[in-house]
């Protein structure tokens, strides 16, 4: 049996097309198309529906989906058992993040992680909300993973930053320079919110503000909202890891109480973790508290 099969099957499913899993997984698109084909022959059964919009599970897939996927978690975890035998510094770690650490922080890390242990592969997944990450950390679809705490899934974590909400407004508003912005306009301006799913961080803090947001418009990620915001569409309330390293024109203000965001490193079980996914969680405690305020 070939695990790569598996593995492009997942990929494939995940992304939605050929063309893209082939990316990800830096195959050609004919050799993705060609490893669904034998895996479907092998298995007797048709997994994907292929139309001109991509790839989408059937439901002999959808039913095979959660096995395949144990599979390939209970495969990767036995390699990362293996490399720690060998007692070398190599392997494959997959890391889940959120949009603000896999756009400050995570980048800078790798790549000086990846000067001390170059032999070390990564695979990074980026989730929607805190608590999709949690669930792959826990069903060992990923090895560790950032998120806010605290863990709602009792997993092993490590506090790294408070990171805190602030009010983020056009170059040219009138209150651009207010400290604090006032809560009163907070409430009345037009404002663009992040979807949060059950994360619920952004308007629990405009419970506690006693007041609600006027919201003209919902984008699923905060770089898109800074975007809206430079563009004069309205106000929103971010964490600040992202919003003080806007690639566009905006500024930001302290907002009228003040809101943090514990962000931590989790693992599912510190006792079973392979040595290169030790050395990369304790290399980004140590890098966080060196060098997150930059």
């Amino acid at each position: 049996m070939s695990i790569t099969k598996y593995q492009i099957f997942l990929k494939t499913a995940a992304c939605g097309s050929f063309s893209k899993a082939a990316e990800a997984m830096n195959f050609t698109q004919s050799g993705i198309s060609h490893a669904i084909n034998s895996l479907e022959a092998e298995l007797g059964v048709t997994l994907l529906s292929r139309n001109r919009g991509g790839v989408v599970l059937t439901a002999d897939g959808r039913a095979l989906l959660p096995q395949v996927e144990k599979l390939c978690a209970a495969h990767h975890s036995m390699m990362q058992t293996v490399e720690s035998l060998k007692g070398m510094d190599s392997g494959l770690v997959k890391v889940a993040t959120f949009s603000s650490v896999s756009f400050q922080w995570l980048p800078r890390i790798l790549k000086s992680f990846g000067q001390l242990y170059p032999n070390i592969e990564f695979e990074v997944v980026t989730g929607d909300f805190y608590d999709q990450i949690e669930n792959w950390i826990v069903s060992g679809a990923v090895d560790c993973g950032f998120f806010r705490l605290p863990s709602t899934k009792h997993l092993q974590t490590y506090s790294l930053y408070r990171d805190e909400l602030q009010v983020v407004v056009p170059c040219d508003h009138p209150l651009a320079q207010a400290d604090p912005f006032p809560v009163e306009e907070l409430a009345a301006e037009p404002f663009i919110l992040l979807e949060e799913g059950e994360d619920y961080e952004i308007m629990a803090a405009f419970d506690k503000m006693g007041i609600r947001p006027q919201v003209k418009y919902t984008a699923r990620e905060d770089r898109t909202i800074l975007a809206m915001v430079s563009e004069g569409l309205g106000i929103s309330l971010l964490p600040r890891l992202m919003a003080k390293h806007s690639p566009l024109p905006v500024q930001i203000c302290r907002a009228p109480m003040q809101f943090d965001r514990p962000i931590g490193i989790g693992v599912k079980d510190e006792k079973a973790l392979s040595k290169s996914t030790k050395l990369f969680v304790n290399y980004v405690r140590t890098w966080v508290a060196e060098n997150g305020d930059e």
